[in-house]
């Protein structure tokens, strides 16, 4: 019988050696720096996404771990609450860019212009580790290791979303996202789903592990539950396919509320609330019984992840990277089947036993994806960069989940 533990094993590194091995044989030791308290990281962010969350929660870990980020800021500016959460963590140091993100149209002057930007802000700091949270600035001339943390990517969401190739107006994102991960000393990803997909799509050769990401218990947890279903996310994203909540929330019992941009066609029956500050999204999530979440498309899924931590019931989509996840402790439905949604959320609502059973058994599972184990995971890799001593003896397997 395979037991959530026995999926995802305790060791966090794909690929490394096992304990029982050498000390020699996994070529991780500490750095000088490390030793000395004085071990400083570069870390590339925006705040379009959840990467702006994944990056302020590693910050706030690894800051425990003697390690102090610089955070270079891409994309759009920071708004006044984004600020005073990153104020909140000791000794971060913000940096605003303000160029264009990979993703986005037309960006490759910008992309070129905050390359150069990096590499000067990497001269005046000369960080032990370089981590950027995108493809395409991997192939700089960087002096510092460098690791990269695949969240997305264009090549796999737009497969996942259109069920065919990304056309060739695209050609140069890819060519310019494989590049970079090739010029990468290590790559990381959530999931062993998102790992395949950059093998699949970029042939990528550096050395690979899979750390999911975590979040702390605050401000998420259970609190006086009610009669209410929730989401969130980009309500335009079609990955996000919030659609197909909207088509069935009339044939839902309860309230059906939707946190995010957009969404202003999808009628009446979904109560949007529009963006909310992360505070107000983790009152409505403690007091939600059921949070849906049929996506196309999901690397990871971080607002699952808050979801579970708030004591939700989980419905969401079975699509791997979830599965991988979430397997057990919660409820999969087709991400493209709107009736199979409904059925889904309608019976957990009819039998409260059903409903306590799958809100406990997905707290539970969020328990384990938690910021100290994320932390000391990373910890090992950049140890590892920053010593020059980081070469894996084996190849990286597929299909495990390392935790």
């Amino acid at each position: 019988m395979n037991t959530h533990s026995e999926r995802i094993p305790r060791s966090l590194l794909r690929g490394l050696a096992s304990e029982s091995e050498s000390k020699s044989s996994l070529c991780v030791e500490d750095s000088p720096q490390l030793a000395a308290g004085r071990f400083n990281i570069l870390m590339t962010a925006d705040c379009a996404g959840g990467v702006w969350t994944y990056s302020l929660e590693l910050a706030r870990a690894i800051g425990a771990h003697g390690a102090r980020v610089t955070l270079a800021l891409m994309g759009p500016p920071l708004t006044e609450d984004k600020k005073e959460d990153a104020a909140r963590i000791p000794d971060l140091e913000v940096l605003e860019g303000g160029f264009k993100l990979e993703w986005m149209e037309d960006p490759w002057d910008d992309v070129r212009k905050a390359g150069e930007w990096l590499l000067s802000v990497e001269e005046r700091l000369r960080p032990d580790v370089v981590h950027l949270n995108g493809f395409c600035h991997g192939g700089l001339g960087w002096k510092s290791p460098k690791l990269i943390a695949a969240h997305s990517c264009v090549v796999s969401w737009w497969e996942a979303v259109h069920g065919k190739a990304l056309p060739p107006e695209w050609d140069r994102y890819r060519r310019e996202a494989g590049n970079g991960l090739n010029g990468a000393d290590a790559i990381v990803a959530p999931t062993n789903a998102m790992l395949s997909s950059l093998y699949r799509n970029y042939f990528i050769r550096p050395f690979c592990a899979v750390l999911p990401n975590g979040r702390s218990g605050e401000p998420f947890g259970p609190g006086k539950k009610e009669e209410m279903v929730f989401t969130m996310g980009r309500l335009w994203d079609e990955a996000k396919n919030v659609s197909a909540i909207a088509e069935i929330a009339h044939l839902i019992p309860w309230p059906v509320y939707a946190a995010g941009e957009g969404g202003e066609r999808m009628g009446s029956a979904l109560k949007r609330l529009g963006p909310l500050p992360a505070r107000s999204v983790a009152g409505y999530l403690s007091r939600a019984k059921i949070y849906a979440h049929p996506a196309l498309y999901e690397p990871f899924g971080l607002s699952v992840l808050e979801a579970g931590l708030s004591g939700c019931a989980l419905v969401i989509s079975d699509i791997p990277s979830l599965r991988e996840l979430w397997d057990g402790a919660a409820v999969f439905v087709p991400p493209r089947n709107s009736g199979a949604l409904a059925v889904a959320i309608n019976r957990l609502i009819r039998s409260p036993l059903l409903l306590r059973e799958a809100a406990q058994k997905a707290r539970a599972r969020a328990l384990e994806y938690d910021t100290a184990r994320m932390a000391e995971g990373y910890m090992e890799i950049y140890k590892g960069l920053a010593s020059g001593r980081f070469k894996p003896e084996r190849p990286v397997k597929e299909g495990r989940c390392a935790l």
